[in-house]
């Protein structure tokens, strides 16, 4: 017979063993603590063998977080599956910004293209309770794992099947964000790790990865109110491409903004605000930590 220290140790020749405590406790649905603490408890035929199943998924690349089947994002859980991008801290700086910008307790219209699992949209409807927010994605079934976790967490939005702007029509809004696909289809990277499991439409767009980002940046201004923002998440080294994409698209105040990592991840711009505008609505609602970069 074999107990769940014996199990934990024959798994850790394969995996870290924190990812090991992690897929027994989903297996016996017990915490770290409890293993932990029962840890000469002998481990049922079932048990075992759903436990060695998820060993040998992992070991074979699928992401905990699909085997989990929930990834924490801003201290909440949401469900994901791989009809799903795995929601990642850098992301949540985008929230950081929203807020900021909107303002506890002020009324808005915001919008949330690609939303994937809906843990932008939903934990912006949660944080900005009086904000109206519409979530846009071309996939049903990522429509299905955010209007799923929107039910559990008790989050009130829309959910619009378009792609883009599509199915908007001439709506507009306050604010914009978008964690959109922005690696390059040919980055070798999308051939290895987590990435190989994790929706390819979610993660590629395009010969430099800068697809996605031109149609939103070409098109916001006709969806957005005046002085509204677009929010956008991009690659470490595409914050300078973004900008002249903004400008572009003819959105002015345009500011890059670091995650907790110090890389340049997210842009904003206005419609008809100054070059400064951003930075000062970030100093008037302060988000703690935030380091903002204008381009002058």
């Amino acid at each position: 017979m074999t107990t769940i220290a014996a199990a934990l140790a024959a798994a850790r020749a394969r995996l870290p063993a924190s990812e090991a405590r992690l897929l027994l406790g989903h297996a016996l649905g017990r915490t770290a603590a409890w293993l932990v603490a029962h840890d000469d408890e002998t481990l049922g035929e079932d048990a075992l063998l759903n436990f060695a199943s998820l060993v040998a998924r992992r070991a074979g690349g699928e992401p905990v977080a699909y085997l989990l089947g929930h990834r924490e994002f801003f201290g909440r859980c949401f469900a994901v599956s791989p009809a799903v991008l795995i929601p990642r801290p850098e992301t949540e700086l985008l929230i950081e910004l929203a807020v900021s910008r909107v303002g506890v307790g002020r009324t808005a219209n915001i919008l949330d293209l690609g939303t994937g699992s809906g843990c932008i949209a939903i934990t912006l409807a949660l944080e900005l309770p009086r904000a109206h927010v519409t979530a846009v994605d071309s996939s049903s079934a990522a429509l299905q794992v955010a209007a799923r976790n929107a039910r559990a967490l008790g989050a009130g939005l829309r959910l619009v099947q378009g792609d883009w702007f599509a199915g908007l029509g001439s709506e507009r809004f306050d604010l914009i964000v978008s964690n959109p696909p922005y690696v390059a289809a040919v980055d070798t990277h999308l051939a290895v790790g987590d990435l190989r499991h994790e929706p390819l439409q979610a993660l590629a767009a395009g010969a430099d990865g800068l697809d996605a980002i031109r149609t939103i940046t070409a098109q916001a201004r006709q969806h957005l109110l005046p002085e509204g923002a677009l929010l956008i998440e991009h690659g470490y080294d595409q914050a300078e491409a973004v900008r002249a994409l903004m400008v572009g698209g003819g959105l002015s105040g345009i500011t890059d903004h670091l995650d907790l990592a110090g890389v340049l991840r997210v842009t904003a711009g206005i419609l008809g605000r100054s070059e400064r505008a951003f930075a000062d609505g970030l100093e008037s609602e302060s988000c703690p930590g935030q380091r903002v970069k204008t381009k002058q």
